[in-house]
């Protein structure tokens, strides 16, 4: 069994009763901490080990996630990690494509096992865990591709120049700013979370973000708060009957990795401890 050496928050605001990325954890029995406003804090210390839990200073700022994810930024720096795992709080599970299968795992060893790849080298700033419904059975995937967009499941390098800001596509822009400085991230499809579609889990930003205020479009606000950030990789179309930004990453493909000094790569397969078992019915 492998966890992760990094700290695992989970950022969360009005899903005590859904709770579904702090069940998903547990379930697997990776440690983590969940960040809550005060307001709400005896609803999740009722369904959650309240020494799981980390009250944030401030509430209700009307500035989304964004003041939530520098305080966990700080927070990890505070305790002198390296990097921190930051989570959306709407994951149901987390897996690995094996064979062309979707398996879902039963400790966190996808999570050490992207550590230790990302820690390999110089300049990963980002690393995540592809969507679940991105990698699809029977198809052809490579483990992970180079310099994209991270979202939802984040492994961070703390000392990064960078801080969270805006309001709306905030892992866009940070995922944009540090490929435009020359950074790598890395999107693993052989890892994968099963998020729920944006809008369909209850709390969160659905009701100040993405829902329409003022006769405006929230969506097509976010699209253009995003190409208003980076206009020269950013276009704005019709996806899945909304509106979504469209970005170019191929002026990254040149980012290259710079591996550490000393750093000896072995040979052969490292599965983590991890082994096929098939489930009870």
């Amino acid at each position: 069994m492998s966890n992760p050496s990094y700290p695992v928050y989970v950022i969360s605001k009005g899903r005590w009763e859904s709770r579904l990325t702090s069940k998903a954890l547990e379930k697997i029995n990776v440690p983590y901490r969940i960040v809550i406003e005060p307001q709400e804090y005896e609803q999740y210390a009722a369904m959650i080990d309240p020494s799981k839990i980390l009250v944030l200073p401030f509430s209700n700022l009307g500035q989304g996630s964004i003041p939530v994810r520098n305080w966990v930024w700080e927070h990890s720096i505070g305790e002198g990690a390296t990097r921190h795992w930051i989570l959306d709080d709407n994951i149901k599970h987390f897996g690995r494509l094996n064979n062309n299968k979707r398996v879902r795992v039963t400790d966190g060893s996808i999570f050490k096992a992207a550590e230790d790849f990302a820690d390999r080298y110089e300049n990963i700033a980002l690393a995540g865990f592809q969507y679940r419904g991105f990698v699809e059975e029977r198809s052809k995937h490579n483990p992970f591709i180079f310099n994209t967009r991270i979202y939802s499941c984040i492994l961070i390098q703390s000392n990064i120049p960078y801080r969270w800001r805006g309001r709306y596509n905030e892992d866009t822009d940070l995922s944009l700013r540090v490929l435009k400085d020359g950074w790598c991230t890395i999107l693993f499809y052989v890892f994968f979370g099963d998020k729920s579609p944006t809008m369909t889990t209850k709390g969160g930003n659905t009701e100040s973000l993405y829902k329409l205020a003022n006769g405006q479009d929230g969506r097509l606000l976010m699209a253009q708060s995003l190409q208003a950030q980076h206009p020269d990789v950013v276009k704005i179309g019709r996806r899945w009957n909304r509106w979504q930004h469209v970005v170019d990453y191929r002026p990254f493909k040149q980012n290259k990795l710079i591996r550490k000094a000393g750093i000896v790569i072995p040979e052969g397969v490292n599965n983590y401890g991890m082994k096929l078992v098939r489930r009870a019915v």
